[in-house]
């Protein structure tokens, strides 16, 4: 008997947070009509708010 195997997904892609912000220290995201903003903080981490 055959079972059918389901496809791995594609690995999430990578992308520099220097090329996201383009030298600024934050921006903002619209995702589904809501508003988030991404930035970088005074510790340099990264921090997503809605």
């Amino acid at each position: 008997m055959m079972t059918e195997q389901t496809p791995s997904p594609a690995p999430a892609p990578i992308i520099k947070s220097e090329e996201l912000l383009r030298g600024g220290q934050e921006i903002i995201i619209t995702h589904q009509g809501e508003t988030y903003r991404l930035r970088i903080t005074r510790n340099n981490k990264l921090i997503l708010t809605k």
